[in-house]
């Protein structure tokens, strides 16, 4: 008899089932409140829900083309030549994705080789990592400092070196809110102009942004855009993340190399709900209104915790808000998340979960993209601890 652990030589040795995963069942298990998973509570819109039954019914349930739909990707061109002046073409440069998640992973895997260098930013989308070591390269980590969380450029400049392939970023920014400015792009654009290295932008909350500002999308800034693939999420922008539906954009040369190996991990994007973001995408008021929606739920909440001993900074734009309980406990932040789940039945994510050196920061994330029953029982918990 074979001895499988004698034969398994594992990629992750140190990585075990995710903080998101144990805190949701911790939730579960102690009935509460779960502020921790990363999903909303609203309804997807009732038009787009009724387009995937039309669609179902209709007979559109065989593989769709391995790039998606053509009439969906020409929907994204528009888009994108709306929002930001930006012209990628249909047919060979957008790729629909099952889940930006995916989209991440095959963007890594079309351009690294063993040994090769990428750079992240932490707090970081656990994600990342895994995706480049998969792949045989070296994760390059850079510290993101609170509360702004903004970039050091000079650090960045200086760890580019001749094994740096990529960079990975993140505006609007999961775990901690904050956004990179048009300044912040135009220094990345002229750190990487002499440079052979690649941009993967995760964008999946371009619409999720507040008080007025602006989303600086990869896309609008040419020495960027001929090296990057553009992640972007339908699921985030209209409720619908359990159907994991999302977009890549890339050059014609590097969305080439990535489409060679996207077909060999999912082949298609689910056909009906492609069908029905062909038809939702017509309306652009959708879209183009959720960042109002979730400013006032983020208003809401934080107006709720002016009387808590918890301290914040307003988040800028995705649907996550930082908490520092430091005047309340000098324990660890795994360990009041902990606390707080069993002891006051409210479930969040310590942030040091977003480093792979855990840091001692007095913080934890909370989503507040929740009905307003659920806001509402979350800051009469927090206001009484």
């Amino acid at each position: 008899m074979y001895s499988y652990p004698a034969l398994i030589n594992t990629k992750f040795p140190k990585v075990t089932t995710s903080i998101f995963t144990r805190m949701s069942q911790l939730a579960r298990e102690e009935g509460a409140l779960n502020l921790s998973q990363g999903f909303p509570e609203m309804e997807p819109p009732k038009d787009l829900v009724k387009a995937v039954g039309s669609a179902i019914v209709s007979g559109y349930n065989q593989y769709a083309p391995m790039q998606g739909l053509l009439s969906l990707r020409e929907q994204i061109a528009q888009k994108m030549e709306h929002l930001y002046s930006a012209t990628y073409d249909p047919d060979t440069e957008i790729t629909i994705v099952p889940g930006a998640t995916i989209g991440i992973y095959a963007a890594l895997a079309s351009m690294l080789k063993p040994r090769d260098e990428v750079i992240i930013f932490e707090p970081a989308y656990d994600s990342y990592a895994p995706a480049i070591e998969a792949n045989g390269a070296i994760t390059i980590s850079i510290a993101l400092k609170y509360p702004d969380y903004k970039p050091d450029w000079k650090e960045v400049s200086k760890l580019c070196g001749p094994r740096t392939k990529a960079i990975i970023i993140n505006s609007p920014h999961n775990p901690t809110g904050s956004i990179w400015s048009a300044q912040d792009m135009m220094k990345l654009e002229k750190l990487v102009k002499e440079r052979d290295i690649f941009i993967v932008s995760d964008e999946v909350y371009e619409h999720i942004i507040f008080e007025g500002r602006e989303h600086q999308s990869v896309s609008r800034f040419p020495g960027l855009a001929n090296r990057a693939f553009v992640v972007f999420s339908f699921g985030k922008t209209y409720h619908v993340t359990g159907w994991k539906m999302g977009y890549v954009l890339a050059p014609r040369e590097l969305a080439a190399e990535f489409r060679k190996i996207y077909q060999y991990m999912a082949f298609a994007a689910n056909t009906p709900i492609q069908h029905a973001f062909v038809d939702i995408m017509q309306q652009p008021e959708l879209y183009l209104g959720i960042g109002d929606l979730f400013e006032q739920k983020r208003n809401v909440f934080l107006d709720g915790l002016r009387a808590s001993r918890f301290k914040f900074k307003p988040s800028k734009g995705t649907y996550f808000q930082l908490l520092d309980y430091s005047k309340i406990s000098d324990m660890k932040d795994e360990d009041f998340a902990i606390y707080l789940t069993k002891e006051h039945k409210i479930a969040t994510i310590p942030v040091s979960s977003f480093y792979r050196k855990k840091n001692n920061e007095t913080l934890l994330r909370v989503c507040f993209a929740k009905s307003d029953e659920s806001l509402q029982k979350a800051i009469e918990i927090l206001c009484r601890i």
